[in-house]
């Protein structure tokens, strides 16, 4: 029989067994709620890093990396920075944010292009009411030329109406650039016709001297003639612009084996290498234009020479200097744009460059180069028509009667002084005055009448013009 000392200590025993063992549990459940917690805080501490990075990384994709993606749109040369951690490179983090570039591009793309044909159709319609404002005045500036008799005003209308003629020529680039057509239909014409022609269209067209090189009678199919006019004015226009005021802008026009160049060479400072790889895209016209991609004012002579190019089928180099260490442009007419015109039945303005090759057929004399001064008296017929450089005369822009032309004797005197073709001109309308008087009352000098007008429609052709 157990006694019960015995029990009793059995039961405190197992008493102190289970308290040791609870103990021991309670201690493992404390150890492992401490590393429960610790690991808790640790988690706690790396998702506090994760999202602070995670808020720097979307700040800096908002400060830096979308303004620079933006601006590359229209400075290509401009790098859009990388992450702010570089190890997201590659994750879906990374992914999302490239995703998130890339749909600003395009979003901003279209609503550029969006904007800037709005801006477009606008000034379409600008320039649109402002040519036919300035057509208006050209006529009426003529109409006076041929009505008043005062040497003094005669000349004053001449410069207005070439100011007026510099104002057409900025609305019709304007309205070029924004896909308005070039806004005159011409028949064929002499190659050479079209480039004087730009050239009269500039303020500074006496500092350009043409070197005629073509055949006799090549000539522009009618739709080219008018976009030759307009490049060969812009390519005129920024050698004018980027040169010194006494220096020359040269201009040669020769045969090659697919057309005809027109080398426009200046003596100005040239262009940096990316300037030109700029320029090249725009006479390219491979690109769409933007006005905003034009500058503040918008500088629209390479914008619009770009458009000719695509839409007439032209082409335009400037991708090598100049032998003067300025700018050298070429501008190439294929031979599916070129035409002839008989020399003898429609010659070329009387004012225009004569053909060097016509001067070596005919005759030993050096070839007349337009603007230079006479040497000797087989030159004079043709100097007398374009007149003095420092003079103020402008390049010839109509055709000068045929037969008044091979009636001139060979021998002239010096170019006429501007005055002496203003009292010229007054002298002239006061004959065909008279003449038209003495016609209406039945006189029987109408042959006088005939005479008057032919020698008045010369007059202006050339030296006036």
């Amino acid at each position: 029989m157990i006694e019960l000392p015995d029990l009793v200590a059995g039961a405190l025993a197992a008493a102190t067994l289970s308290a040791l063992a609870l103990g021991a549990g309670l201690m493992r459940s404390r150890r492992l709620q401490a590393r429960q917690q610790a690991e808790i805080a640790a988690l706690r501490r790396q998702l506090d890093g994760t999202l602070h990075a995670f808020t720097a990384e979307i700040g800096h994709l908002a400060a830096q990396r979308m303004p620079a993606a933006a601006r590359q749109l229209t400075h290509p040369h401009v790098t859009v920075p990388g992450p702010r951690q570089p190890h997201l490179t590659g994750t879906p983090l990374g992914g999302a944010m490239e995703d998130v570039l890339a749909a600003l591009r395009v979003e901003l793309t279209a609503q550029r292009t969006r904007i800037d044909a709005a801006a477009q159709a606008g000034m379409r319609g600008a320039t649109r009411e402002i040519q036919a404002a300035l057509y208006r005045l050209q006529d009426a500036l003529r109409a006076l030329q041929q009505r008043y008799d005062d040497p003094e005003l005669a000349q004053t209308l001449f410069e207005l109406d070439h100011e007026n003629e510099q104002s057409l020529r900025r609305a019709q680039v304007a309205a070029v650039v924004c896909g308005a057509w070039v806004g005159l239909a011409r028949e064929d014409s002499h190659l050479v016709d079209a480039v004087t022609g730009g050239q009269a269209r500039l303020a500074g067209y006496h500092r350009v001297r043409v070197h005629n090189h073509l055949r006799p009678g090549t000539a522009l199919v009618s739709h080219a003639v008018e976009p030759v006019a307009i490049i060969v004015a812009e390519l005129l226009d920024n050698a004018l612009r980027h040169s010194a005021p006494d220096t020359d802008v040269t201009v040669n026009l020769e045969h090659v084996h697919h057309g005809v160049c027109v080398t426009v060479d200046d003596a100005g400072l040239g262009m940096t290498q990316d300037e030109r790889a700029r320029a090249q895209r725009l006479v390219a016209g491979s690109e769409p234009i933007l006005l905003t991609d034009l500058g503040d004012p918008p500088r629209m002579g390479l914008a619009a020479i770009g458009q000719l190019t695509r839409q007439f089928d032209l082409s335009v180099d400037l991708s090598s200097p100049s032998p003067y260490g300025g700018v050298r442009a070429v501008l190439l007419v294929d031979s599916h744009l070129l035409s002839r015109i008989d020399p003898e039945e429609r010659p070329p303005a009387a004012s225009a460059p004569r053909s060097t090759r016509r001067a070596e057929q005919d005759a030993p004399a050096p070839a007349h180069a337009y603007g230079a001064e006479p040497d000797d008296a087989a030159s004079g017929a043709v100097s007398r028509h374009d007149g003095p450089r420092d003079s103020g005369g402008l390049p010839q822009r109509r055709r000068r009667n045929r037969a008044t032309a091979d009636s001139e004797p060979a021998t002239r005197g010096p170019a006429r002084r501007p005055e002496e073709a203003a009292a010229a001109l007054g002298a002239l309308q006061s004959g065909t005055a008279a003449a038209r008087a003495v016609a209406r009352d039945g006189g029987p000098e109408r042959s006088g009448e005939a005479t008057s007008d032919t020698e008045q429609t010369d007059y202006e052709g050339g030296a006036a013009r």
